[in-house]
């Protein structure tokens, strides 16, 4: 028995940004809150997206951190509250929309998302609509009920699930991707397979979201290398935008799984980025779950491989070619570190793999790195 949710509308194509402002007057939005980084701030492209919604969005929050925390979050949800915010568009990564996705839900209660964060408490299942514009082909998070959240002052980074975080409406712009810098395309595109592959080996696995994983795999083995080496390439951004959101709708409901499990830590504290961090580990659960489920060896038969393994040599590979991390060597890892890697790996996501993953496994697999 399996079940497939998808309520974001998804709106794809260059230049679709440019429909902003009659996608606002269209639903009758009114006060709106533009949530971006500081680099779009900075640029002027946030003030410029302002002016194009017909004076609609009323103000603009840009202090959103690389892993948005519960402080960037509560201050956010706080302008929401004070100002009467209709609706909210937010333009950036991952973390943009997960602090705009996190702060719109938590606005109509009381509470810190301190309350919900690693504690299984269940936000109401409402929101301030969200329109989410991604610029990065990586997390998404514009399509997921996702948002991942990090605690500064407890040193946890753990992801929050409600249905209350799907936006509305996905505005998938690739233009938006082409001044990316070459280590955020790799980094992020990296990311998408990370989904796409633990999205059709989870446990929470079904035909929809399977089908889906297998597009979007197949896109990034054939595009991400080609968009990184070639940032101006119009049709390999097209295609990462495209394996991204496709990839988001893969993951977002069977979740992922021990790659992502292993990544926490390696972001909050040694300041990996979070789609290098998935990436690190990928080829090695690849070749770990291959040995026991025929799953994962169907998977890559139908991305052109062999077999697992042959799909983790390539992996391998693609992550050496654009530059990304193969190994912990640089951290000069203690044994302590090693074995504070190993707990800090066993988390629900690590639960969610096909193949069970003792101590033992994991201690291994942290030992190669170092």
């Amino acid at each position: 028995m399996w079940e497939y949710e998808q309520p974001v509308n998804i709106i794809f194509g260059n230049g679709s940004i440019n429909k902003l402002g009659k996608i606002i007057e269209d639903n009758g939005y009114k006060r709106g809150l533009l949530v971006t980084s500081k680099f779009f701030y900075k640029s002027g492209f946030a003030e410029k997206l302002k002016e194009d919604s017909q004076n609609e969005i009323i103000d603009i929050f840009s202090e959103v951190e690389p892993n948005p925390t519960i402080i960037n979050i509560d201050n956010c949800a706080g302008i929401i509250r004070n100002n009467n915010i209709g609706f909210i568009v937010a333009l950036g990564g991952g973390s943009v929309i997960d602090c705009a996705k996190a702060s719109g839900a938590v606005s109509l209660t009381n509470d810190s998302i301190k309350k919900y964060h690693g504690t299984n408490l269940s936000l109401p299942n409402k929101s301030i609509p969200i329109i989410a514009i991604p610029t990065t082909s990586g997390t998404g998070s514009e399509v997921t009920c996702v948002s991942v959240v990090t605690d500064k002052e407890l040193g946890k980074k753990t992801p929050i699930v409600s249905k209350s975080f799907y936006p509305k409406l996905a505005l998938i712009d690739p233009e938006l991707t082409y001044s990316l810098p070459d280590n955020i395309t790799a980094s992020t595109g990296i990311d998408v397979l990370c989904h796409a592959v633990e999205g059709y080996w989870s446990k929470g696995h079904q035909p929809i979201c399977d089908a889906l994983a297998v597009h979007s795999a197949r896109l990034v083995f054939d595009y991400l290398e080609r968009a990184y080496l070639n940032p101006r390439d119009g049709v390999a951004k097209e295609k990462l935008a495209e394996a991204s959101i496709i990839a988001g709708l893969s993951f977002t409901l069977p979740k992922t799984t021990s790659s992502h499990a292993c990544s926490f830590l390696l972001t909050s504290k040694y300041n990996i980025p979070h789609g290098e961090a998935c990436g690190l580990t990928l080829d090695y659960f690849t070749r770990f779950n291959g040995e026991k489920d025929e799953r994962v060896n169907e998977f890559s038969r139908l991305l052109g491989f062999k077999d697992a393994n042959e799909m983790a040599d390539n992996i391998y590979r693609l992550k050496k070619n654009i530059g990304l991390l193969v190994d912990l060597k640089h951290l000069k890892l203690t044994d302590n570190d090693i074995l504070e890697l190993v707990e800090k790996s066993k988390n629900a996501n690590l639960m969610n793999n096909p193949i069970d993953i003792s101590d033992d496994v994991l201690l291994k697999m942290y030992t190669t790195f170092k």
